[in-house]
């Protein structure tokens, strides 16, 4: 009897060293696909290479980090709400951590997500003049995925956009 029990003990403690090492990689588990999406607000300060303009350079601003860390994305409306609201814009400030000419056109493909799962067709729009100021009003709620290209360099991120209010 003592044998069996100490086997269901060695058991649950490596199932909980399992989870824990999962969680510390950065994987996070979720009730449903769909639930959460893959990249989160930040509500903190801008990354270093980010805060030009932004003063004090220490401001709270909520952004999203590029999963590669090559851009950011500096949301003025936050939450980001689907269809927009009537009275403002979802606008977002694009900053490229990776050198570009005012020349480069920043490539913006938006898909609907659930889990791993594509929903819709995707949604596609153009900066011309490469990442800066820009206005992305989705009209459907969801989580979103962006790829983004612009200068021979790629990334993407995640944006929840909720039902309007």
């Amino acid at each position: 009897m003592l044998r069996h029990g100490w086997k269901r003990f060695a058991l649950t403690v490596a199932t909980l060293a399992v989870a824990l090492g999962a969680l510390s990689s950065g994987f996070s588990f979720a009730a449903s696909p769909g639930i959460t999406c893959g990249s989160t607000v930040q509500k903190g300060p801008l990354p270093d290479w980010a805060q030009a303009g932004f003063h004090p350079p220490t401001a709270r601003v909520p952004h999203v980090l590029g999963r590669s860390g090559a851009i950011v994305a500096i949301l003025f409306a936050y939450p980001l709400e689907a269809p927009p609201p009537s009275n403002h814009n979802d606008k977002i400030l694009w900053v490229s951590r990776l050198p570009y000419t005012w020349r480069a056109t920043l490539r913006i493909s938006a898909q609907r997500m659930n889990g791993t799962q594509p929903l819709g067709a995707p949604v596609q729009t153009n900066i011309k003049g490469g990442p800066g100021p820009s206005l992305i009003n989705l009209t459907t709620p969801g989580c979103w995925r962006l790829s983004l290209r612009w200068a021979g360099h790629t990334d993407s991120l995640d944006l929840q956009y909720q039902p309007r209010r």
